[in-house]
């Protein structure tokens, strides 16, 4: 089965032949993406149509491959790298950047020793992505079950057909599906004892259909429909990774297994956060453009003089501060090989993502109704960036865990 290109507007002959990933990205070129990203912006949140024009970009600078295995051909980048990009994107248009960030944790996924995923399946996915934009994401939270995260089987099913499989399914939140090519599907085996695992399909496979039920109060343009599988056939070694339901606990099997998981995480935490901690940054830029030119008759001079106003954009400042060091120096650790523990990267995930919320709700704060017209941007990125507490993992989870781990610790040490 072939791969489909990313539909998209006709190509300028520099995306009909796109460079390589880059091996490094240039602050020029990332600031050039997040203007000519941000000026389309609130059209995309109006309307809630899937940014091809954005993503046509991309792929003309070589970013959509930028982290695939560069054993096929992808970029193979860092995760700092990465973080940089996803930040740029996110400050210009959030949708797009998290579609991205989604194409760059499978892509990621990819370029790991421990990865189950046959190798021409890795060398075909990265190829599409360099080669033509592909863009792929994990399609697993589903009307019943839930996240997966929260344990259970998934009711997509797949059973043997002949010498392949036939899925059939019903998933939520495919965020990016109309631009996407790969699906990595969260099913369940139909043997007598059932297998859980990914099964990779092309988005144009018969039997995949799209319910366009996406009209979410913020990153409208990320086109998270439902999709139903109906007898979707797929070639036998697309199961690409099947295991025993146990043997995907996040402490189950070797220290390396638990390693990569907590590698994993970490890449989704620090990408995550650096989406939303762009958004903030976004809110804080239109913020002080406002307070400086914005002088009430009753003061005679600029919001910006009085002390008050000083005083919260400078919490702004330690909050966006804190998010930057926090961020740096996961993605450092994560580069020189030192992960931190999954359960540490949740409790990032709500450092960062309370301290954004935060940043925006200020702003909200200073500028008053003028924050919250449609004719500014404030009221979009507070809306943008509450978005962050839904990703897994969720903040009573996170404490949850949190917690535990310090009483057991107390417990052990008393």
């Amino acid at each position: 089965m072939s791969a489909l290109p990313l539909r998209r507007p006709s190509a300028t002959p520099e995306e009909q032949h796109p460079p390589h990933p880059p091996a490094t990205v240039d602050d020029a070129v990332l600031a050039q993406l997040s203007a000519q990203f941000a000026a389309t912006a609130a059209d995309h949140d109006r309307s809630g149509a899937f940014p091809h024009d954005n993503f046509a970009a991309l792929q003309a600078h070589g970013l959509i491959g930028l982290v695939a295995p560069a054993a096929h051909g992808g970029g193979g980048a860092t995760l700092a790298t990465a973080r940089r990009v996803i930040a740029a994107v996110a400050r210009g248009e959030p949708a797009t950047a998290l579609i991205l960030t989604m194409t760059y944790l499978q892509h990621h996924g990819l370029t790991r020793n421990d990865s189950r995923w046959p190798s021409h399946l890795r060398e075909r996915v990265t190829h599409d992505a360099v080669e033509r934009g592909a863009l792929i994401n994990s399609l697993r939270v589903e009307p019943a079950l839930g996240s997966p995260a929260r344990g259970g089987l998934p009711g997509t099913v797949a059973r043997r057909d002949g010498n392949g499989w036939k899925i059939d399914g019903h998933k939520l939140y495919t965020t990016g599906i109309e631009g996407l090519t790969w699906l990595v599907v969260w099913a369940r085996t139909d043997e007598a004892s059932p297998r859980t695992g990914v099964f990779l399909v092309p988005r144009h496979a018969p039997g995949v259909r799209v319910i366009a039920s996406w009209d979410h109060l913020g990153l409208r343009a990320s086109g998270s429909h439902e999709v139903v599988f109906e007898n979707v056939a797929i070639d036998p070694d697309h199961a690409v990774d099947l295991r025993a339901p146990a043997d995907w606990a996040p402490d189950a099997g070797s220290q390396t297994d638990i390693d990569a998981h907590a590698t994993q995480q970490a890449w989704m935490v620090v990408l995550l956060g650096s989406l939303y901690d762009a958004v903030a940054r976004a809110a804080r830029d239109w913020l002080i453009g406002f307070l400086n030119g914005r002088a009430p008759g009753s003061l005679g001079a600029p919001l910006a003089s009085l002390p008050r106003v000083q005083e919260h954009v400078g919490e702004i400042e330690a909050l966006l501060r804190t998010n930057r060091v926090l961020l740096d120096d996961a993605a450092s650790a994560v580069d020189h090989g030192h992960a931190q523990p999954a359960a540490d990267s949740g409790l990032l995930k709500y450092s960062v993502t309370g301290n954004a919320i935060r940043v925006v709700e200020l702003a909200l704060q200073l500028s008053g109704n003028h924050g919250l017209t449609r004719q500014n941007p404030l009221e979009r990125h507070y809306r943008d960036v509450l978005c962050s507490r839904i990703h897994t993992p969720q903040n009573d989870a996170i404490l949850v865990a949190a917690g535990k781990r310090a009483l057991l610790a107390a417990g052990v040490a008393a």
